[in-house]
């Protein structure tokens, strides 16, 4: 367990800055209330076997007393590091992400187990799409009752998505809350 360094912190904010905009500030400087202290502490961003955890500082200290290789998880894994050393985001970073999401996608409840299986937004499933989206951005992916089911990236923007065929592509699938248990031996 380890501070990130400053090109590991540059590529995390940035793949954070595509979801959240200007929110980031607010998840960087969130206070938070864990351990003993009677003053609020604050989150950080630490580096474990390749995964980043966005962890209270009060969590870190008590973590240091457990050895590197027994330590297993501590706070919450936003992402992890591939062994091409490019960054990506885990659906575990979804509570953070839809509690700050710049950009946001609901779908119609017929196409949302369709989401959860893993396949892209179809401009048939879709139910409101927020403003000002431009393709390429990182969008949050909500049920009707604005329940978070996943992220993705925007293939086409708020304006194209008014003209295109129920077929179409709105958003990427990256990640959804079927992963847990898709792929509940590699979280």
């Amino acid at each position: 367990m380890r501070p990130l360094d400053e090109t590991e912190t540059t590529v995390v904010f940035e793949k954070l800055f595509k979801f959240v905009g200007n929110n980031l500030k607010k998840i960087v400087e969130n206070p938070s209330d864990e351990g003993p202290e009677s003053t609020p502490g604050s989150y950080c961003f630490r580096l474990q076997k390749n995964r980043v955890y966005y962890v209270s500082e009060a969590l870190v200290k008590r973590a240091t007393n457990i050895s590197r290789k027994n330590l297993v998880s501590f706070g919450t894994c936003i992402g992890k590091y591939t062994h091409a050393g490019s960054f990506h985001l885990t659906i575990m970073s979804l509570n953070i992400l839809a509690a700050n999401a710049k950009h946001k996608v609901w779908l119609k409840p017929t196409s949302e187990m369709s989401f959860l299986y893993g396949n892209h937004v179809l401009k048939g499933g879709l139910a409101r799409i927020t403003d000002s989206i431009v393709p390429g951005d990182g969008v949050v992916v909500f049920s009707m009752s604005d329940v978070p089911l996943g992220f993705g990236i925007a293939a086409k923007s708020t304006q194209d998505c008014r003209k295109l065929d129920p077929n179409g592509i709105v958003v990427l699938h990256q990640a959804d809350i079927g992963e847990y248990l898709r792929g509940e031996d590699d979280l």
